[in-house]
């Protein structure tokens, strides 16, 4: 009976070890997220575009003309808009609207910082503007953008407005340097679903004038 007392006395889990199987099991959870998030990036419709010419530090693109639904919010920065103007737009997209119909995700989402911030989804090429459904929200509207020529800087990570003014503060001062003529207003471009945290890419675009 001693001994049977003393082991049971001398055996004591290692909470360490309990810990290090949570921290895996929480590792691969995050790895496997990713990798499906990854995929399904992959198989997201992206806003068509061409590269013109490849700058040290940015590009100069030719998109096509493109559908798009936006909502325009009374925000002066970024971080004030972007929540709200996602879940407007994310509610249209997931059937907030008079048929009930779900609308594929698309990519780039385009934040417009001017005197107010506009956030656009792109719209489907299956979809012609007659075709979309009516939003039950009526902030939520379409929009049409013509064939434009635009220069792009990319940067990784979360965009904020921080970031964003500091691309775009770069961006210019590379346009200069090129001897290009640009407008003086930019847009961020998050070209990744929210889902995605690793690998993330934004963009800050401006027009440029030719």
């Amino acid at each position: 009976m001693r001994l049977k007392r003393t082991l049971a006395t001398d055996y004591q889990p290692n909470k360490m070890d309990g810990s290090f199987i949570v921290l895996i099991a929480v590792l691969v959870l995050f790895v496997v997220s990713q990798l499906w998030a990854q995929s399904q990036v992959k198989g997201i419709e992206t806003y068509p575009y061409t590269v013109d010419k490849t700058y040290d530090g940015f590009e100069v693109r030719t998109y096509a003309k493109a559908n798009f639904i936006y909502v325009t919010m009374d925000a002066k920065t970024y971080a004030k808009g972007s929540s709200k103007g996602f879940r407007t737009l994310a509610g249209y997209i997931f059937g907030g609207n008079d048929r009930q119909q779900k609308i594929a995700m698309t990519s780039p989402v385009v934040m417009n910082m001017d005197s107010d911030v506009t956030m656009k989804f792109l719209v489907p090429a299956e979809y012609s503007m007659d075709q979309l459904p009516k939003p039950d929200n009526a902030e939520v509207r379409f929009a049409t953008e013509k064939e434009r020529t635009m220069a792009a800087i990319t940067f990784g990570g979360f965009a904020n407005d921080g970031t964003i003014k500091q691309h775009k503060d770069e961006l210019f001062q590379l346009l200069a340097a090129a001897a290009s003529n640009t407008r003086a207003s930019g847009a961020s471009w998050a070209t990744i679903r929210p889902s995605r945290l690793v690998g993330r890419k934004n963009e800050v675009v401006v027009e440029v004038l030719r």
